[in-house]
């Protein structure tokens, strides 16, 4: 099965070419029909799985006949960063169509927003806060919308903003295709699509609580006190060409980010009290391999597309099992490999325990010589010696 089976647009085929994309993913095989179709989708899928482009390439297709007078499509997203990416992801698919794209998200002046809003707009991307700023200064019509997409609807859930969506909602005409994705379906998740779809075609592409394929799991005992000895010497010895490294707090990743400075690592921070410019400017450090270790709070579990990361480090475990999946979700991206990486301390076996019980399997638990006391505290021994794989990267 190749894209050409579609039936899309050859100016579409041709942008997809570029990319390199010879086979749709399980996801976009039945995604993309199915939009094309002109239905309502429900897409439960992990990050990494090609969703963006599953519901892009039929949007794009559907609008292919260039500008109308009015917005045609909307596509909200919960986080500045995934509203830059999607945005970019239209642009590169729609290179060749004559259609006006525009994205709006708060961290920003919103004047030069206004301003390409007035000039007229085919798709619009936005997260939500900044969309009802537009709304109440009469910025933006949805009288002649034809599609909406809510994308990463769980994270939406997360953040406090389905009030935001369910008022945006009053706003935008009944008769629509709707485009629901979310990685997992908690109970407010499944009431909202309920009572937005309809008639969906429900598209599961993993059981909720699976990791992405591709991505080796392990877990390093350690004592809270050594997690950044622990961490130093598996960037510098180890040889990581491209590491994410997830903290709890924006203090922790501010201070890290600093401490593998001072240990000679090309490192950068990440988190929601930078300014949008200093995130961006960070995250295209980051991309363009200036910066070998990106430091992120979960702002970046969701959002963030790199090519070749080559390990997610884990520096502190999450309490909540879904936002595991979502950090190493970063890693072994559309088919690739990779390796996941948790420093775990004493004080985290319980929330390691309740991860392991989320995914279904036991992580792989490995001591790093010198670090044998963690082992201890942890009371977990199962390997002595541990390599990651080199950064080997496969369709």
């Amino acid at each position: 099965m190749s894209f050409e089976n579609f039936g899309l647009n050859p100016a579409i085929l041709r942008a997809v070419r570029t990319k390199n994309y010879l086979t749709p993913t399980p996801i976009q095989l039945q995604a993309i029909p199915a939009v094309l179709e002109g239905r309502d989708v429900i897409g439960c899928a992990q990050t990494g799985t090609g969703k963006t482009a599953g519901f892009t390439l039929p949007l794009l297709q559907r609008l292919q006949n260039g500008p109308s007078p009015s917005l045609r499509a909307l596509i909200l997203v919960p986080t500045r960063e995934l509203a830059t990416q999607v945005h970019e992801s239209v642009r590169t698919y729609g290179r060749h169509l004559r259609l006006r794209t525009v994205v709006v998200l708060g961290g920003v002046g919103i004047n030069p927003q206004t301003e390409a809003l007035r000039r007229g707009v085919d798709i619009l991307i936005a997260t939500p806060g900044r969309l009802l700023d537009h709304m109440r200064q009469r910025n933006v019509q949805f009288k002649q919308l034809e599609v909406l997409v809510i994308d990463e609807a769980d994270r939406m859930l997360d953040m406090g903003f389905i009030a935001d969506i369910r008022q945006i909602l009053k706003s935008i005409p009944s008769k629509r295709q709707t485009l629901f994705f979310s990685a997992t379906m908690p109970e407010e998740i499944q009431k909202l699509a309920g009572e937005i779809l309809n008639q969906p075609q429900v598209i599961e592409i993993a059981p909720q609580g699976t990791p992405v394929s591709g991505v080796r799991q392990v877990v390093y005992p350690v004592e809270t006190t050594r997690k950044r000895e622990l961490l130093v010497h598996l960037i510098e010895k180890e040889k990581m060409p491209r590491v994410l490294v997830f903290t709890r707090t924006k203090h922790r990743a501010d201070d890290l980010a600093a401490h593998l400075k001072l240990k000679g690592n090309r490192a950068e921070s990440l988190h929601g009290n930078k300014s949008q410019q200093a995130r961006t400017k960070a995250l295209e450090a980051f991309r363009n391999g200036s910066v070998q270790v990106l430091v992120a709070t979960n702002l970046a579990a969701r959002g963030l597309d790199v090519k070749k990361v080559s390990h997610v480090v884990n520096y502190e475990i999450p309490d909540v099992p879904e936002d595991y999946l979502h950090r190493i979700g970063r890693t072994a991206r559309a088919e690739t490999t990779g390796d996941a990486i948790s420093l775990v301390s004493p004080a985290e076996r319980g929330s390691l325990r309740s991860i392991e019980q989320y995914i279904g399997s036991k992580i792989p638990q490995v001591v790093m010589a010198g670090f044998e006391n963690g082992e201890k505290a942890l009371g977990l021994v199962t390997k002595r010696s541990f390599r990651p794989r080199s950064n080997r990267y496969r369709r």
